[in-house]
């Protein structure tokens, strides 16, 4: 495939945007080569600026449940436009979208929006350390929670060490107060609880794991962890900024029946535009302002575009979308693992409803410590073959896939043939 113009726009662009890109993975570093720059996207597919088209299987990292160009959000948002972009002052369209939430996730009795996931993470954790008089947050490996200071921390050289700054700029007296244990690891965490539970503000954690891949939780792991905030009067926070609506109609709380304190949300709630949101019981959501003492505030909060674009998604959603989306998922992953057993290429591939990630190694992945085992160089290979086949997975092999209501069984078919064909050529 010529991508030449892609090629010109990155070299232009790295002369007045950092690393050319506005935001690090797209940049390609973690697979090699130029980022590709795309003008269209319509259904399943996206058309770059050399006219290729690709089979997208990133989706704006998750938002894009329907497909590109969804008519009936194209069509809330330019009604919207047509009566003004924000007024700094409220509208229905978000009661109608606090509503809407409210109705699906009955965990949040109030809800909050905002202008990002980051943003709505750092909100609630805010929100939580206030309401328990507490510092200390629980996290855990390779879950990512937005670039919040307290968030980029790591574990230190024991699983009950408290953190050390995962980025410059990053105060260590800020870093000192997060506490990272391993997901999926039930044992750790009450370890943690036994050691600093009267000190735990939060506990945060990406009930299905989407930032290294797709990792579902083992059973009994997030209900150890309801069980361990609740005895300890910690608050317990699911962050569903990507699997809030995209797997299941409530979300993950729902497709696994554990019930978090505070929620945050994103990606879903705009249909493309930019949101974020957190919400959870009235008793802790009622100490934000201008009702309690915790302050939180956004100019383009609530935004009447972001809201009408999530309403118009939210309002397309049922369960038989969703088994829809389950089945086109398990399709697709049951078709690359027998091709993987036709072309001898070890690997395994996790799902959940439309979420799934391919992972280079025979063994199960349950935590970072066997993502990161992987063979990021296989990735690689088999991210640029498929690219030069037409087919766009995440430039990054710690990145989750994400399939859409527009991925029918044609663009199954596609994206197998296009597997077949690479691992042929890795095989050999």
């Amino acid at each position: 495939m010529d991508r030449d113009t892609s090629k010109q726009l990155i070299e232009r662009a790295e002369r007045s945007i950092p690393g050319g890109v506005n935001s690090p993975v797209r940049a390609f570093r973690g697979v090699g080569g130029a980022p590709v720059f795309f003008v269209d996207g319509q259904g399943a597919w996206l058309t770059d600026v050399d006219g290729n088209r690709y089979l997208d299987y990133v989706g704006s990292w998750g938002p894009m449940l329907q497909g590109h160009a969804f008519a009936p959000v194209v069509d809330a948002v330019r009604a919207s436009a047509r009566r003004g972009l924000s007024f700094g002052a409220p509208t229905e369209i978000e009661v109608r979208m606090a509503e809407a939430v409210i109705a699906r996730v009955p965990s949040i009795e109030r809800v909050r929006m905002v202008n990002s996931g980051t943003e709505a993470v750092m909100s609630a954790i805010r929100l939580a350390r206030a309401y328990t008089g507490r510092d200390l947050i629980v996290k855990f490996g390779g879950c990512y929670h937005g670039h919040a200071d307290a968030l980029l921390a790591q574990a230190g050289s024991g699983l009950l060490t408290l953190g050390l700054p995962d980025s410059p700029g990053v105060p260590a007296d800020t870093a000192k107060h997060t506490l990272t244990l391993p997901f999926n690891d039930a044992a750790a965490a009450a370890a943690a609880f036994d050691r600093y539970g009267a000190r735990i503000a939060t506990v945060i954690v990406e009930p299905v794991a989407g930032n290294m891949g797709c990792i579902p939780p083992r059973p009994g792991f997030l209900e150890a962890l309801r069980d361990l905030t609740r005895a300890a009067g910690s608050v317990l926070i699911f962050d569903e900024v990507i699997a809030g609506f995209r797997v299941a109609p409530g979300g993950a709380q729902q497709l696994f029946g554990v019930t978090p304190d505070l929620t945050t949300l994103g990606k879903v709630i705009g249909g493309g535009l930019p949101v974020g949101a957190f919400g959870g019981k009235a008793k802790i959501m009622d100490r934000i302002a201008p009702l309690g003492d915790v302050y939180q505030a956004g100019t383009l909060s609530g935004n009447p575009l972001a809201m009408s674009a999530g309403l118009a998604m939210l309002q397309s959603l049922d369960e038989p979308f969703y088994r829809a989306l389950a089945a086109a998922t398990q399709r697709l992953a049951r078709g690359i693992r027998d091709l993987a057993v036709r072309h001898s290429i070890p690997l395994t591939v996790n799902t959940v409803c439309g979420m799934f990630s391919i992972f280079f190694t025979p063994a199960p992945v349950t935590h970072f410590e066997q993502v990161a085992a992987a063979d990021v160089d296989r990735y690689k290979r088999f991210f640029h073959a498929m690219l030069d086949r037409g087919v766009y997975f995440a430039p990054s092999a710690f990145e989750t896939a994400f399939v859409s209501g527009a991925h029918g069984e044609g663009e199954i078919d596609h994206t197998l043939a296009a597997v077949d064909s690479t691992f042929r050529e890795m095989a050999r």
